[in-house]
């Protein structure tokens, strides 16, 4: 009998030590490559940084980050890549997903192998709808656009035209900013949807103009779309004709921002992140950055999605202390809350979304270089895409 007790002593020690033997393999699917690779780098720079900061030995575990290419908006890409993470690789944890094409592409296979998948920037609301083991650490656009509305209505704006890309995020802002504005007494003039491909923005800011509105919502993704579509609001006089410009913060995304130009200056926005965001914890992220990466790169969104996301996969192996179960795994995160470079954060857990402040923001030149400058802000905003 005691050599019996003794045996299955000895049993879960050897167990226990190959467990720890064992690295945790985490799955990142990322846009490294083509003309959106910036996504890619950001994220995945957040959470190296995230790793430099807090070691690579999590609860006994060794992390080991496997990061793999979609290339860009390629939802056969990421199901893909995402399969064979699962079953060659093994990992315990997806991450990553900068477009929600790619996100909603490989959520059901996360429910199928009930491996969780953290979402460090794709912002399309329904995405942790698609999947019980979905948890988002980046923001939804109804978040923001939310935020631009409500500060519309209170700071005179009473007409809006609203000019946004046709396809998912975009819609999301869209939807939910009409809701937001209409439904505090504002008035939409027209809401028109324009195809991402090579769009000429020059036709419908004259529209815009003629419709004499108090404001503009403008929603395109951040990069080259947002600089063009900003050019042709300047270039067509609709800021002197008293339009004002409003959007979300993809409009004026930290990474691009000098190189916008003047054309940003002044332009209001709502966002969950800026670089110019004052904390202590904000100043310390942008310094590990550098530090890592030079100067020459300024981090963004992207950076801390991927930076929180793996606050988060750190914070779950520690509660679960190494032995990860996809679904003790999901629920440890419920609820999770933490200090993020943007400010307070938590994990919903009724939706696994991401509650957090959305701030009011205006571009500013500070030295040589120009700032989303945060002056006012909402607290703690659920996603009210998912409101009843």
């Amino acid at each position: 009998m005691k050599r019996r007790m003794w045996g299955c002593v000895l049993g879960m020690a050897l167990s226990g030590t190959a467990l720890a033997q064992t690295p945790l393999k985490i799955g990142f699917v990322g846009e490294m490559s083509g003309q959106q690779a910036e996504y890619g780098l950001q994220m995945s720079n957040g959470a190296k940084l995230f790793l430099q900061e807090h070691g690579n030995v999590v609860a006994g575990r060794k992390i080991e980050l496997i990061i793999k290419d979609v290339g860009g908006p390629n939802p056969e890409v990421a199901k893909r890549l995402a399969q064979e993470l699962i079953t060659r690789d093994k990992v315990e944890f997806l991450a990553g997903f900068g477009f929600t094409p790619n996100a909603l592409a490989v959520a059901p296979l996360s429910a199928e192998a009930k491996v969780p998948m953290v979402v460090m920037n794709a912002a399309t609301s329904s995405i942790t709808e698609r999947s019980p083991y979905v948890v988002r650490t980046s923001m939804t656009l109804p978040q923001n656009a939310h935020a631009i509305a409500d500060w519309a209505l209170k700071n005179g704006v009473k007409t809006v035209y609203s000019l946004y890309a046709d396809y998912g995020p975009g819609q999301d802002a869209n939807a939910q900013f009409r809701k937001t504005f209409s439904g505090g007494g504002g008035k939409i003039v027209a809401e028109v949807a324009v195809p991402l491909k090579n769009p000429e923005f020059g036709p419908y800011m004259q529209r815009i103009k003629d419709a004499k509105p108090d404001a503009a919502f403008l929603w395109f993704p951040s990069g080259e779309l947002s600089v063009l579509m900003l050019r042709a609001y300047r270039e067509r006089g609709l800021e002197q004709a008293g339009i004002r410009a409003l959007g979300t913060g993809d409009g004026t995304d930290d990474m691009f921002l000098d190189s916008m130009g003047d054309v940003a200056l002044g332009l209001i926005t709502s966002f969950h992140y800026s670089a110019a965001h004052d904390s202590a914890k904000n100043k310390a992220f942008i310094k590990g950055y550098e530090s890592m990466y030079g100067t020459s790169i300024r981090p963004n969104f992207m950076a801390v999605g991927g930076y929180d996301g793996m606050a988060l996969i750190y914070e779950t192996i520690k509660k679960l202390n190494g032995k990860i179960d996809g679904a003790k795994a999901v629920e440890a995160m419920k609820g999770m809350k933490w200090e993020s470079p943007r400010g307070p954060i938590m994990i919903d857990p009724e939706t696994r979304d991401i509650v957090q402040n959305i701030y009011i923001r205006k571009v500013e030149r500070r030295g040589n270089h120009l700032y989303n400058v945060e002056f006012s802000h909402l607290s703690d905003v659920k996603d009210p895409g998912k409101a009843k």
